[in-house]
């Protein structure tokens, strides 16, 4: 096999062995009232006094109510999470300041990803509890996977490999951009 036909994705070899960055995550100034100091999305809801924090965690953008990650382990480009800055399981748990800052997030994303990227179409949705496949069942989040004709092509089916054309860093700045 040549190099050219090679698909290089370095980034998932720490999900696949089950191991996260040899760096350390940076140490929150502020935590959430009632955080998980385990859960990465309280990581990420947390606030630093680090410049560069934000792009170690893929934080996009966070506010009074909502913390906008990219995905690590996107399904394609600009996969991001949409999750209330509390530590949170349910939809129930949720005040309607929460529920409605998410949802403006998710519009205004779903809007501004079909201008900046070409999107044509979008996956959102949150799976709640681990037997609905939950990754992360204490913490509520929704995925929004932007979607386009064909982009899931053969290669799912026969390698089950995924192709996206983008870095996490490009697409970190570009959903950042897009909430500023």
């Amino acid at each position: 096999m040549n190099d050219d036909e090679r698909l290089w994705a370095p980034w998932r070899l720490g999900y696949i062995k089950g191991t996260e960055s040899a760096d350390p995550p940076p140490t929150p100034s502020d935590w959430v009232p009632q955080a998980d100091h385990r859960c990465f999305l309280c990581l990420a809801a947390a606030t630093y006094a680090e410049a560069d924090a934000d792009q170690r965690l893929l934080v996009a953008a966070r506010d009074e109510h909502v913390v906008t990650v990219l995905n690590r382990y996107p399904y394609s480009n600009c996969h991001v999470l949409v999750s209330p800055r509390r530590h949170v399981a349910t939809l129930a748990e949720l005040s309607d300041e929460e529920h409605l800052a998410a949802m403006r997030v998710l519009t205004r994303l779903s809007t501004t990803l079909t201008q900046r990227i070409g999107a044509q179409g979008f996956n959102i949705g949150l799976n709640l509890g681990g037997v609905a496949g939950a990754g992360v069942p204490g913490h509520l989040h929704w995925h929004l996977v932007p979607r386009w004709p064909g982009d899931h092509n053969f290669m799912p089916t026969l390698a089950g490999v995924r192709v996206i054309p983008q870095s996490l860093d490009a697409a970190w700045e570009l959903v950042r951009d897009a909430l500023r």
